[in-house]
């Protein structure tokens, strides 16, 4: 059984300087790239989500809340929905889209462009094991995480390689993690409350 990276969402938009900026997502781009580089044999194989947004209805807001709504980010043909230039590419073999009509949170509601989900992409490669990085740690990265572990993948959120919103609703994120099983390994990047 063989093991896999999940890069969630490492893009423009959401880091510095992005429409929907987290605060240490450029940071979180350079540190996955650091990880790939030095230790290019940990996983057999890389995999990354994208935000990929034509017309998500309602989940975006001229006065967001934050929690539901959010600003206009990563809107397919701009340039804020394109990875992080500090995030490495080269070992990507999949790119799964998400959130093109409706909100989605997690990498596992998107397809890659032959229409192939996550979990169907991991398993025909004999994946057992992933680990999650990415960003934000408080939701896609929890979403993705957590559908993971139930899809039945051993699941590691690699929590150094993650950004943060908000410190409340990452308490809550790490709160799922535990009750779903899932380990987790360091602590997110998160701004002062």
């Amino acid at each position: 059984m063989s093991n896999a990276l999940i890069i969630v969402d490492v893009q423009k938009d959401f880091c510095e300087g992005g429409s929907l900026a987290v605060a240490g997502g450029a940071g979180v781009a350079a540190g996955i790239s650091r990880l790939l580089a030095a230790e290019p044999d940990r996983w057999d194989h890389v995999v990354a989500t994208k935000d990929y947004h034509i017309d998500p209805g309602t989940h975006f807001a001229d006065a967001p809340d934050y929690v539901s709504t959010w600003p206009r980010h990563c809107v397919v043909g701009t340039p804020g929905s394109e990875f992080h230039p500090e995030l490495a590419t080269d070992r990507i073999e999949a790119i799964f889209h998400k959130g093109e009509y409706a909100a989605a949170y997690s990498g596992f509601e998107g397809q890659a462009d032959d229409g192939e989900g996550l979990a169907d992409w991991l398993r025909r490669r004999g994946v057992a094991r992933v680990d999650v990085v990415g960003i934000a740690t408080d939701h896609c990265v929890r979403a993705t995480a957590l559908d993971a572990a139930r899809e039945g993948f051993a699941t590691t959120v690699l929590l150094d390689l993650t950004a943060a919103v908000a410190p409340d609703t990452t308490d809550v994120a790490l709160r799922a993690f535990e009750g779903a099983g899932i380990t987790t390994i360091g602590a997110p990047v998160i701004k002062a409350a």
